[in-house]
């Protein structure tokens, strides 16, 4: 990766300038709408789906709300990931040269989406990948990094275990190191998903910029990405940016971190949203916990997420891995948001933006999860 006197600043010209550098790499995903979710989700709650809540025996709120769906799941590789590989190996590559980083090849450590990411950015660009892969990830992950012609070594699933195979392989081979999220070339990448969002709603002849954003959480590059992007600018009005995590077993470390004014290293967590696994990056952290950037994090149960994922597949014949519907869930049943959207929109509501981050799932993952 580049190195910290060559970091470029997170700014939204600095977002501009990767999409820029990425648009031949990538797809400009479809930003879709549908008004039975729109119905659904401007629909108030029933009494017993906040029973046991800060809510039960309240009036439940009424907001209006109108969703744009950025479907990162039609990306290339199924994942938003393919925009922050190609932005760090373009990067490194004007940094370093292409004969040396060719000679020396990259290297990184990850379960799925990044793996393939990198896989892919590497092929295209004819770069030698070393991809670090836990034992236990998904098959299907396992073969499509294979497929896109990476090196794939496996290790044990804990972060310790794969950091010191990664290691290994960069003493044997040079491999520069290309981090999943928490690297400023990653996040600069991952924020031109609000870039195209933006630009497609802007199309639709809505408005002139969505109310509020939601994307998972897991290292957080991909909030932190599309939180810079809309960062303020003179004379822009305001879209607020949210991030949304899972409950289970902690897995709301961001959240969390949040509320305790400190960021959380470590998580263990065995949540169905297996992308969001993982604990915030440092760097994304430096973004996420400015309130000018990020307006909240919000957390959802398993139940949640797989009743918004039932929803998707449903109701818009759209297929999404438990992960990418996160920020939905928050929409439809976290009544704190809920009341806000309510308070803040008024009569006319909020336009909001829904990240559908990935969508590598199979058909027996998907089984399993409703039949559990």
């Amino acid at each position: 990766m580049t190195e910290p006197p060559s970091w470029l600043p997170l700014t939204p010209s600095n977002v501009r300038n990767a999409h820029e550098r990425i648009k031949p790499y990538i797809h400009r995903t479809p930003l879709l709408t549908n008004r039975t979710l729109n119905r659904i989700g401007s629909t108030p709650q029933t009494p017993e789906a906040l029973a046991g809540t800060p809510y039960e025996g309240q009036t439940p709120a009424r907001p209006t709300i109108r969703f744009y769906f950025k479907c990162e799941n039609l990306q290339r590789i199924g994942a938003f990931k393919v925009r922050g590989a190609f932005h760090a190996l373009l990067r490194l590559i004007d940094e370093q040269g292409e004969d040396e980083v060719r000679r020396r090849g990259v290297v990184t450590h990850s379960s799925g989406n990044h793996a393939q990411a990198l896989a892919l950015a590497a092929s295209t660009l004819s770069i030698p990948a070393h991809i670090v892969m836990p034992s236990i990830s998904t098959p299907s992950k396992i073969a499509s990094t294979q497929s896109l012609g990476a090196n794939v070594i496996f290790s044990g699933s804990t972060a310790p275990e794969r950091e010191a195979v990664k290691e290994k392989v960069q003493a044997e081979t040079g491999a520069f190191f290309i981090p999943p999220y928490d690297h400023p070339d990653i996040i600069l990448g991952q924020g031109t998903v609000g870039l195209e969002m933006e630009q497609q709603y802007a199309e639709l002849g809505e408005g002139k910029v969505l109310d509020a954003v939601f994307t998972p959480i897991g290292g957080g590059g991909l909030n932190a990405g599309v939180a810079t992007y809309f960062s303020q600018e003179e004379g822009r009005p305001k879209t607020r940016v949210y991030g949304a995590e899972p409950s289970f077993e902690g897995a709301d470390d961001c959240r969390r971190g949040l509320a305790q004014g400190q960021r959380i290293e470590s998580v263990s967590t065995t949540t169905i949203a297996d992308g969001l696994r993982t604990p915030v990056g440092k760097v994304n952290w430096s973004v996420i916990s400015d309130p000018n950037k990020v307006s909240g994090v919000f957390a959802v149960t398993e139940d949640q997420i797989k009743a918004a994922m039932c929803l998707v597949l449903e109701r818009m014949k759209v297929v999404v891995e438990p992960s990418a519907v996160v920020g939905l869930a928050v929409c439809l049943f976290n009544e704190e948001f809920r009341r806000i959207v309510e308070k803040e929109g008024g009569e006319k509501g909020w336009d909001i933006g829904i990240v559908f981050s990935g969508g590598n799932t199979t058909v027996e993952a998907i089984g399993k999860l409703f039949n559990q």
